[in-house]
């Protein structure tokens, strides 16, 4: 494995991260901070806990990972269409670097970038509430793979976008929502029988789940489903982009 390549294209990612630090960094936690004062100023005072604890701090883990899964998606994909965009694709595919360095270096640096980013908003978090990691080894093993995980994803999406308008369609139209009915804001134990079955189709549930054991020791699902459920939509990604350098889907447009 040429690791000079892969710190080259890794150093490179990580460098557009600090250009546009507002963009990248800042405006996610600004966002983030956002949510957590309407959700808790309006939620709070009427849900005072959710399996024994406050309502701040129970929506935390769902802001965090709220925020992994669209910035994991959005650095990965745009990191690697942007290339396609101006034609550098081409000096990439050229270089004496294998496919495997390539996604090592672009996912690397987008999962990197959504991890820093979900440790500033747990440490903006801890001025709002008394917040507590209960398994602070867990919650790093939920937040790399999820990182990694939706960064590989946001990689396929980045390979498969012909345009920019792409870019925002799956974030926009299935992640976020999913993400919003997948407990970050509740307990889906809160839910009609209905419901809380439906729920459970929703593979956001699992990711939401076992990040938020790892601080309370709570969860709607195992916390061995939950972490299973991960490895698997993992799994399903590292399988995707095999497929897409194998057969060159979309590399060259």
């Amino acid at each position: 494995m040429n690791l000079h390549a892969i710190r080259a294209m890794y150093v490179s990612e990580m460098a557009r991260t600090w250009r546009t630090l507002l963009q990248s960094i800042l405006s996610p936690v600004i966002s983030t901070s956002l949510y957590f004062v309407v959700f808790g100023a309006a939620l709070g005072s009427r849900i005072q806990q959710i399996d024994g604890v406050s309502y701040g701090a129970f929506i935390v883990p769902g802001l965090v990972m709220l925020s992994l899964l669209t910035q994991s998606i959005s650095n990965a994909s745009i990191g690697i269409y942007f290339p396609k965009f101006i034609g550098t694709i081409y000096e990439l595919l050229s270089a004496p670097v294998s496919y495997l360095e390539i996604v090592v270096s672009y996912v690397g640096a987008a999962a990197t970038k959504s991890i820093i980013l979900g440790l500033i908003i747990l440490a903006t978090a801890a001025l709002f509430v008394p917040l507590r990691i209960e398994h602070p080894l867990w919650m790093l093993l939920f937040l790399v793979l999820t990182s990694v995980t939706f960064s590989l994803f946001g990689f396929i999406i980045g390979i498969w976008a012909d345009g920019f308008e792409k870019l925002q369609l799956i974030p926009l139209l299935i992640i976020t929502p999913l993400t919003f009915l997948g407990g970050s804001f509740y307990s889906i134990g809160m839910l009609p029988p209905f419901w809380q079955t439906a729920a459970l189709f929703n593979p956001v549930v699992y990711l939401v789940s076992g990040f938020r054991w790892s601080f309370y020791g709570v969860s709607d699902v195992s916390v061995g489903i939950s972490l299973g459920m991960t490895l698997v939509f993992l799994a399903a990604c590292v399988a995707v982009v095999a497929w897409i350098f194998r057969t060159g889907y979309r590399l060259k447009t």
